[in-house]
């Protein structure tokens, strides 16, 4: 496959899910990154904070394309519009960069992700919340590290295995986290945040999920909260973490979902943080 000046691989059917995975999201950003040095402008999606490039575009292009050939009968759906229905009852989840500002802005903390989920719905026939994810893969080109786990297949990193930072209370770890400083003037966020934020020992924000929860799972970062997660930030790492050992946990507070990853016991401390805030009607 072409895009613009770069050629990305073909890749064989024949690989298993976890191949698969692993292959497109180091595809995908090996050809953002090679477009980023050649030259990008970004553009405003809904603020000067959420951005996309042409990168984002070809990065999507090239994932949406190999699995189309390599796994026809699934689903896929994507951050830059990629919508694909399947008949095998599984989705893959594509984000092709993570982190699209600071891409842009050449901080090397960014990453392509994928995942692979049940199409899960309620009684209602509406999609879940948190469906069943199969499997993640996340890739940080600059730093080449991929991370890759699932149901099958333990939590590794570069190939070796990662098992989190250990099950420590929330007040004992770094909890890293992510909201934009308008949800900040807005009570009905602002207060679960700051709930959640101060049981930990410090805060770390990047302005990447999916880096995020990588690190969770190899024990760099502790824990990990953020409010209303599409899909495709939250799927890839999610997997991941629980391949590793950890635990996650989505949390209701005021009409927005909480989304939570670490041990078992900084998932319940933040859960509980989160939700002991006063309602809003």
């Amino acid at each position: 496959m072409t895009t613009g000046r770069h050629t990305a691989t073909e890749l064989d059917p024949a690989l298993d899910d976890y191949q698969l995975a692993s292959a497109l999201v180091r595809e995908a950003g090996q050809l953002a990154l090679l477009m980023r040095m050649g030259g990008l402008q970004g553009e405003r999606k809904t603020s000067v904070s959420d951005v996309v490039t042409a990168a984002d575009h070809a990065a999507e292009a090239y994932v949406l394309e190999q699995l189309r050939r390599c796994r026809p009968e699934d689903g896929i759906l994507g951050e830059e519009g990629a919508s694909v229905a399947g008949t095998s009852g599984r989705t893959w989840v594509i984000d092709p960069v993570d982190g699209t500002y600071n891409f842009l802005h050449g901080s090397t903390y960014w990453c392509s992700a994928i995942a692979l989920k049940r199409d899960d719905s309620d009684h209602g026939g509406n999609p879940v919340v948190d469906p069943e994810v199969l499997l993640g893969a996340i890739y940080q080109p600059e730093l080449d590290k991929l991370w890759l786990g699932g149901h099958e297949q333990a939590a590794t990193l570069n190939g070796d295995p990662i098992s989190g930072s250990g099950d420590r209370a929330v007040g004992e770890i770094c909890a890293a986290t992510y909201i934009h400083p308008t949800w900040l003037a807005d009570p009905r966020t602002a207060m679960p945040w700051h709930a959640a934020a101060i049981t930990a020992a410090s805060l770390r924000m990047f302005g990447s999920g999916s880096c995020d929860l990588g690190r969770v799972a190899d024990g760099e970062l502790g824990c990990w909260f953020q409010h209303s997660c599409p899909e495709w930030d939250w799927l890839p790492g999610k997997a991941i973490v629980r391949a590793a050992g950890g635990d996650t946990a989505v949390v209701k507070v005021n009409g927005m979902n909480w989304f939570v990853a670490g041990g078992t016991t900084a998932v319940r401390d933040l859960s509980a943080a989160l939700a002991s805030v006063p309602q809003f009607a």
